[in-house]
């Protein structure tokens, strides 16, 4: 049986790679103009050959969070997830919004359902990520804002600060933020204001 891809399968933003002979309705194809989403066809084999978004974890980290990100992915492979690490690979100097910003990328184009930022308090890769439409990044601390962001705010992405946090409380914390569904109900209609916001300023913007 075809694939069908739905408007409600389109990323907010990047690219939608479908297996050759996927059907893609009307109504996906007119999201995607209007999000600039391009959809690229390609070899069923070359799309099993990468995990599904939904089983991908985008993680980055600056210099500050090294260590810890390195901690916490067996965690994450642990949990049958696929790790997309943008970085850094060694504990050098580097600038949390860059690495914010590429795994809040991946997140928001649908390549990863999920993302994981690391630096040395988690507020700064927060305010980053943030920036980036489709993306609703939390900075948790412990197992109780962690369950809140998922269950209420349908965090998908999730920030932690490394000098702030030992290694066995954030694989406490990273563990509650993947294992919490999104209540949806009340919180739905909530979740809906932020991002209708997002769109309010983003039209200003573009106009």
């Amino acid at each position: 049986m075809k694939q069908v891809i739905t408007a409600q399968d389109v990323p907010v933003s990047g690219e939608l790679r479908v297996a050759v002979g996927t059907i893609v309705t009307s109504s996906a194809r007119e999201v995607a103009a209007g999000r600039g989403v391009r959809i690229v066809e390609v070899a069923e084999d070359q799309l099993s050959a990468l995990a599904p978004p939904e089983r991908t974890v985008a993680m980055g980290s600056d210099h500050g969070g090294y260590r810890l990100k390195e901690a916490l992915k067996p965690l994450l492979e642990s949990l049958g997830l696929s790790v997309r690490d943008v970085g850094v690979s060694e504990e050098k100097p580097a600038d949390y919004p860059d690495i914010a910003h590429m795994v809040a990328k991946l997140v928001a184009s649908g390549t990863a359902t999920r993302g994981v930022i690391i630096d040395g308090a988690g507020i700064g890769s927060c305010m980053a990520a943030n920036k980036v439409p489709g993306i609703r990044a939390a900075l948790c601390y412990d197992k109780a804002s962690a369950k809140n962001g998922r269950e209420h705010n349908d965090s998908n992405v999730l920030t932690l600060g490394a000098r702030l946090l030992t290694e066995t409380q954030a694989e406490d914390v990273l563990r509650t933020w993947l294992e919490t569904p999104f209540a949806g109900g009340r919180h739905q209609a909530r979740v809906q204001k932020i991002m209708d916001i997002e769109q309010q300023y983003a039209r200003k913007v573009f106009s």
